[in-house]
């Protein structure tokens, strides 16, 4: 198995000719998962972010068994829908923060970035703004892989090589507060103002964020920036995107992160837990506004698999798991305690800083040692995300009390490791 996975796969974020042997995944349970070897692992990653409702969902394969013998798939270009996308549109809708009444589906979050970009440029144009056409982003953040989407990425290893990128985007400071200090919110926002002013307002068309940074180490950011952030942009005219792709459906403790920072974005991203990926299955949420700017205006864009019915299925029972077994409440319950028994480590002179938003832990050392860190957890049975110097934690919402500390405990003795 393992020959054969290096012979023939080429892994995404691997080094070409110089395969690590990997770590086979068999099969998986709530928020655990066993190799070929029968190995065991609490999934601290929750795989990339997405299994917001753990692993082995039965009720999710029927689901999708049922609906694959009903209509397996059929377009959703021009005027041809199906029942599963269209309940599931109206329900995103029901849920989304106010004003947010259309829903466009994607495959993840990479289409879901190109989508927003795409409908805001198209917007400015259709209402006779075509140079509006600048995104401001920022430092660190992390919004896909594809053209645009790798463009307004803020991290710049994921573009070496690539030739030239997509023009008209630029990236902002890391809305991280330690780095600028007790007035970091004010900082970051005089930075934004004054983007603004020397770009030109009538030139830019939106900001996109994420509400916290993920990719970029679980950054939450700073008190009063997300609200700030986006009186400033009204007051300019430009539109808010937020890039939800991580955080939507339970991440932070609410379905979307706008609801837990105060503010109405005027597109939403989402991927991911949208259905806990059991499915490939994304969505972006369109601002009322938006689509005014837009009557009348063709949008010519779409994806093979847009509103793909068994991923809507399968996205709806989703979300009535993580309403009906109430996992926004224990995103926030069981993210203060993985956050708490995690936060005496802030106390070792190599470990920079401990962080962390609802299920979303960061841990930034002084050295470059994340990696060889999540290798030893790995090891011992925790599954963890390590670049650099930062170690990032997501499990499932389901994970339970005694997994969190089995978790934490694992994590701290191995970084402690670091200072003897």
């Amino acid at each position: 198995m393992t020959s054969d996975d290096n012979l023939y796969l080429l892994h995404p974020h691997s080094v070409v000719g110089r395969p690590t042997p990997p770590v086979v995944i068999d099969r998986g349970q709530g928020a655990r998962v066993w190799d070929v070897e029968g190995t065991a692992y609490i999934d601290g990653t929750c795989g990339l972010w997405q299994c917001a409702v753990g692993h082995g969902r039965a009720e999710l394969a029927a689901v999708a068994a049922e609906q694959m013998q009903r209509l397996e798939f059929y377009t959703s270009f021009w005027d041809f829908s199906n029942e599963p996308s269209i309940r599931l549109a109206a329900r995103l809708v029901e849920l989304a923060p106010a004003g947010l009444g259309k829903v466009f589906f994607t495959n993840g979050g990479s289409e879901g970035t190109e989508t927003a970009i795409k409908l805001a440029r198209l917007a400015r144009h259709a209402t006779g703004e075509p140079d509006r056409t600048v995104v401001l982003s920022r430092t660190g953040a992390y919004h896909g892989v594809s053209g645009t989407a790798m463009a307004a990425t803020g991290i710049e290893r994921l573009k070496d090589g690539f030739g030239p990128q997509a023009v008209d985007f630029v990236h902002l400071s890391t809305p991280h507060g330690p780095t600028h200090g007790p007035a970091a919110t004010d900082k970051l926002l005089v930075e934004l103002e004054e983007a603004i002013e020397t770009i030109g307002a009538h030139r830019i068309t939106a900001m996109i964020g994420e509400p916290v940074l993920g990719v970029g180490g679980s950054v939450p950011p700073p008190e009063g920036y997300w609200p700030g952030v986006q009186a400033i942009l009204r007051r300019h005219g430009i539109l808010l995107i937020l890039d939800e792709t991580i955080t939507a459906f339970g991440r932070t403790g609410h379905w979307f992160a706008a609801e837990r920072f105060g503010v109405q974005p005027d597109l939403i991203i989402t991927a991911k837990a949208l259905s806990s990926g059991y499915v490939p299955m994304g969505a972006v949420l369109i601002g009322d506004q938006v689509i005014d700017m837009l009557d009348g205006t063709t949008f010519f864009h779409g994806f093979t698999y847009n509103g793909h019915p068994v991923g809507a299925a399968v996205a709806l029972a989703n979300l009535d798991i993580i309403e009906r077994e109430g996992l926004l409440q224990r995103a926030t319950v069981l993210g203060d305690r993985l956050l708490d028994g995690l936060v005496p480590l802030a106390d070792l002179p190599h470990v920079r800083e401990v962080r962390g938003c609802g299920l979303m832990i960061g841990i930034t050392l002084e050295s470059n040692d994340a990696p060889d860190v999540v290798a030893r957890c790995r090891a011992d049975g925790v599954i963890a995300r390590g670049a650099a110097n930062t170690i990032v934690l997501s499990p499932p919402l389901v994970i339970t009390e005694p997994e969190v500390d089995t978790v934490c405990e694992v994590i701290s003795r191995h970084v402690r490791r670091l200072g003897s």
